[in-house]
């Protein structure tokens, strides 16, 4: 399933590079860290491979370089992970408040995931915007918790540097092999899904435990 959006979501990618080139790395990553699933490891070495290739970016008439990939992709990620951040604020906080028990969300876990963020939430936040599938989901949870906005968008973005550097210069090294990258990482994106899963359980048995 997911090599079937990876192949739908590639040929979306090229054709708006092809068209906006910075303004579509921006654009996809916005996508991506507003909780839709469109896999930064696609979007970012793609962008790196543009630079290998010195191709023309269409909005500056110059050749595609390193540094404007990167800054447009964390631009595109901190406007998206502020979308999601406020869905959490102004929209998941109140629904959990009124339906959470409806799904085993109690008042105590809103409260213990506030007490979470505000101890833990600089190094929650900055380490999460480095894993796969965590970084698109976590400013969600960041927003319900009323993570201080200030600190949430200091530490999203210490937190994306690296990992939109690393992957762009992926794409430029590897050339026109640059999907091996995503290939590559498909054992960090299992490891990291099969700790979700885990935690995801131990939260469902303890609370029906407790009740």
């Amino acid at each position: 399933m997911l090599e079937a959006l990876d192949a739908s979501v590639l040929p979306l990618l090229e054709r708006a590079y092809a068209a906006f080139g910075y303004l579509g790395v921006l654009l996809a990553m916005t996508i991506e860290s507003a909780a839709i699933p469109v896999p930064s490891e696609l979007i970012l070495p793609l962008a790196g491979f543009s630079v290998a290739r010195g191709v023309s970016e269409p909005l500056t008439g110059q050749p595609w370089s390193y540094w404007g990939a990167v800054i447009a992709g964390v631009t595109g990620n901190t406007l998206g992970s502020l979308i999601a951040y406020g869905v959490g604020a102004f929209g998941g906080r109140p629904l959990l408040e009124r339906y959470g028990r409806y799904i085993l969300i109690s008042t105590h876990d809103l409260d213990a995931a506030d007490r979470h963020f505000r101890r833990w939430g600089d190094v929650t936040v900055f380490a999460s915007r480095m894993l796969p599938i965590v970084r698109t989901f976590i400013s969600v949870p960041a927003g319900i918790a009323r993570m201080p906005l200030w600190r949430f968008l200091l530490f999203s973005i210490l937190g994306a540097i690296p990992w939109v550097m690393l992957l762009v210069w992926g794409g430029m090294v590897l050339g026109e092999h640059w999907t091996d990258l995503k290939h590559d990482l498909k054992g960090l994106d299992y490891l990291v899904a099969g700790a979700i899963v885990a935690g995801v359980g131990l939260f469902i048995w303890r609370h029906l435990r407790a009740r």
